[in-house]
């Protein structure tokens, strides 16, 4: 190539290079066509703001920022949404975090900077939601020339920037302001939504205060500005269960979507208070849901932890002296438990679990990848056989709570000369285990049986409970799966559960698809922050029961047993 022809091409490029560059920042209005303008209000990121020489006279129009195309690039965009109050837009590192970790996967990421602060005379988010919805039309008009599919737009959020997600996440069909030109035609739903502790979603707290009432209390509902109309999109959404802008918002909008049939994932966090929470669970949601490409063959949890090298011994013992056992009925199974010792202890507490079976049947060894990870990890781990199939003229759970209050008592009894704590002892069950896990957390000073011997004068209350897809917990499931998914009003708790002062926190892990419906695990979490007790819980888009029996890597199916340990050790409970 000659050198005059090679400087022509390098300059052309040097020149295209530059007014791309001059081409990231964008106003999302063309001049004198922004709707209700307001003196007051600025379209800019509080870093800007601060920065010495700042000129609000050039900061009135909403922007899109867009940022370098990834190296990787999964034909997707996620459009960034700072949070303050609709007073700012201040999330400024939380941006850049999404941004560096969203572009490492592949995405094409802007970030969308909408007026504030609140605007006069007008609800308070009306200006950002005009803004967000020309937001989205820019975004989509330009998914050819940037590279990604214009039905793989999605968004990231914060605080009232959440409140504007929801907005646009379930309102599209609603125009937030009249067309003013040809780039209105094209639609602004998005296609899926990270939504971070939502500010302002709930009626006690919709004109823009912290909830007045904690989210609590039949008159309280979700704010009447969300219609979730026909492209209302899945969401995973995230929040402290000590948010003031309650997490009641996230389970209302999360009970919604399921029923409208819509995907979703809820994840909420103990004792944390308003703040954006485990990004990692949004990238599995994201993964789950194939919005970056199909996540891949599953795998079979039992191939992953296929053996014990991490247990030193096994001592098994019966739950019941003989000839002493309550209720005892031929046709059940002899109840036993195991302590599987691990091989290096790193902890003085104590997890017992026990598998589902619609309290038909039960193998210890049910949740046997479980047992195997607690020991990888230090814990002492004891595994329970409890009565089954269903016993004849009782309650079908009646043998089996027994079982479990009883070897919470042995556990007890015996921790102190295993060099373990007695007062640091969790439960764990999966489906009716699950149901069961709920009987031992919430009734533990509702004696299921009459004291046989000493033993029974110990305490079977425990420190937490771990319950997996949690099975017969609500009325309008209680000997089958969830006739209305949990979702109406009328589907309670079981009246067995008492709730009573000795009630633990709890770990809930449940899939939004499954018939026995998540909402058990959602509406048990309700009941328990009512109490004031703080527990986890992570429900986990299109899937089913069992779900952890295989799962794509990548996927919070995958990952499900990590959260067991994060739970312990942010309580506090496997030191």
């Amino acid at each position: 190539m000659n050198m005059k022809r090679f400087a022509t091409i390098f300059i052309s490029l040097v020149l295209s290079a530059s007014v791309l560059m001059a081409q990231q920042r964008e106003s999302v209005w063309p001049k004198g066509k922004m709707p209700d303008p307001q003196e007051h209000q600025i379209a800019a990121m509080t870093d800007e703001v601060a920065a010495e020489g700042f000129d609000a006279k050039k900061h009135k129009v909403a922007y899109l920022e867009w940022y370098d195309a990834p190296s990787n690039p999964n034909g997707a965009c996620m459009i960034l949404i700072s949070g303050g109050g609709y007073y700012s837009c201040c999330d400024v590192g939380l941006v850049e975090y999404w941004h560096q970790e969203l572009t490492k996967a592949g995405f094409q990421c802007v970030k969308f900077v909408y007026r504030t602060p609140r605007p006069e005379g007008l609800p308070i988010y009306q200006t950002a939601w005009e803004d967000g919805q020309r937001a989205v039309r820019m975004v989509r008009s330009e998914a050819g020339k940037r590279g990604f599919d214009p039905e793989k737009i999605g968004t990231v959020s914060m605080s009232a920037g959440s409140h504007l997600a929801l907005l646009l996440a379930t309102s599209s069909q609603t125009p937030a302001y009249e067309k003013v030109d040809a780039l209105d035609d094209i639609p602004c739903h998005i296609n899926w939504a990270i939504v971070n502790a939502p500010a302002y979603s709930t009626t006690d707290g919709e004109t823009g205060t912290p909830a007045i009432y904690e989210g609590y209390g039949s008159n309280v509902k979700l704010s009447p500005v969300f219609k979730f109309d026909e492209k209302t999109c899945p969401m995973t959404l995230h929040h402290g269960g000590n948010d003031e802008y309650t997490p009641t918002a996230s389970t209302l909008v999360y009970r919604k979507l399921r029923t409208m049939g819509i995907p979703a994932e809820l994840h909420l966090y103990p004792d944390l208070p308003h703040g954006a929470y485990g990004f990692e669970r949004a990238l599995e949601f994201m993964t789950q849901m194939n919005f970056v490409g199909n996540p891949g063959y599953e795998v079979d949890l039992m191939a992953r932890f296929p053996d014990d090298k991490d247990r030193k011994e096994v001592i098994k013992e019966d739950v019941w002296p003989e000839g002493r056992m309550p209720n005892a009925q031929e046709h059940q199974c002899v109840p036993y438990l195991e302590w599987h010792i691990p091989a290096v202890k790193k902890t003085d507490a104590i997890q017992i679990i026990y598998s589902g079976g619609s309290y038909q049947g039960n193998d210890p060894d049910g949740l046997a990848p479980a047992r195997r990870y607690l020991n990888s990890l230090g814990m002492t781990v004891v595994t329970m056989k409890y009565r089954t199939p269903r016993p004849e003229g009782l309650p079908k759970h009646i043998t089996a709570w027994e079982d479990l209050q009883r070897a919470v008592r042995i556990v007890r009894a015996e921790a102190p000369a295993r060099g373990l704590d007695p007062n640091r002892i969790g439960i764990m069950g999966s489906s009716a285990g699950g149901h069961l896990t709920l009987m031992g957390v919430t009734s533990s000073r509702h004696q299921s049986y009459l004291p046989i011997d000493e033993i029974d004068k110990l305490p079977c209350n425990v420190q937490w409970g771990i319950g997996i897809y949690p099975a017969y917990s609500l009325t309008d499931g209680l000997e089958e799966p969830n006739s209305t998914g949990g979702n109406d009003d009328s589907a309670v708790l079981d009246p067995d559960f008492s709730f009573d002062l000795a009630t633990a926190p709890m770990l809930f892990i449940h899939g939004d698809s499954d018939g026995w419906a998540a909402m058990n695990s959602v509406k048990t979490w309700e009941q328990m922050r009512a109490m004031g007790i703080q527990g986890e819980l992570h429900t986990l888009a299109t899937r089913n029961h069992c779900f952890q029996r295989s799962a794509a890597p990548g996927t919070g199916s995958y990952t499900w047993l990590d959260r067991i340990w994060e739970f312990l050790t942010v309580k506090g409970f496997n030191k």
